[in-house]
């Protein structure tokens, strides 16, 4: 069926050209979030198919809006969440994983309390500890992982915190396990020179 002139879509959004016409050819914001939803799904179902992949906001956020040629001056975290709620939503209603999971900040390698919106949608009660919820999301992204036909090992894969987060957790665990230095003298702890100020 071959559309009027008047019924052209505007960059994939279903926007009339009429529509586009009353903005001078922006969509609102509804449509916008809408495309953005749909471009991020798509992006989120790519990432989840390379077995420990992640992607940043960041990352996420400039996909989307090349993909789906709607830009926004707006700072990232004005306009993201919204977005991934509505993926959190639609992947509850198709029966998926929560592919938000795969979400993590540039910073910290953390999904961050955006992730309340996945445990909400999913019945399930808030995470109020960090790691706890990091762990939560881990298993989340195996379950994408698995669901999207990555190359997952023997065994069907483990679940992992992001690359910089596990980085972060490890070298907090390698501190913790480094048993005091003392003194070989007087068996005072050392202080961070290693000289003992007691023998001195």
């Amino acid at each position: 069926m071959r559309k009027s002139a008047n019924q052209r879509t505007h960059r994939g959004v279903g926007m009339s050209q009429r529509e586009s016409e009353r903005g001078a050819g922006k969509p609102t914001t509804q449509e916008a979030r809408e495309a953005w939803g749909a471009e991020a799904y798509s992006i989120l179902i790519g990432v989840a198919q390379t077995y420990h992949a992640v992607i940043t906001y960041k990352d996420l956020a400039e996909e989307i809006q090349s993909r789906s040629g709607i830009r926004t001056k707006a700072l990232l975290h004005n306009w993201i969440g919204p977005v991934l709620g509505r993926v959190v939503r639609e992947a509850q209603h198709r029966g998926d994983p929560p592919l938000t999971a795969l979400v993590v900040h540039t910073d910290d390698g953390k999904v961050g309390g955006g992730y309340k919106e996945v445990l909400a949608v999913a019945g399930e009660p808030p995470v109020e500890d960090e790691l706890e919820r990091e762990h939560h999301a881990a298993e989340a992204r195996l379950a994408c992982y698995r669901r999207f036909g990555a190359a997952l090992p023997p065994g069907g894969g483990v679940p992992a915190l992001a690359p910089r987060l596990q980085a972060s957790v490890k070298r907090r665990r390698e501190r913790a396990e480094e048993p005091p230095r003392v003194c070989g003298h007087c068996f005072v702890q050392l202080p961070s020179t290693g000289i003992c100020d007691s023998c001195d």
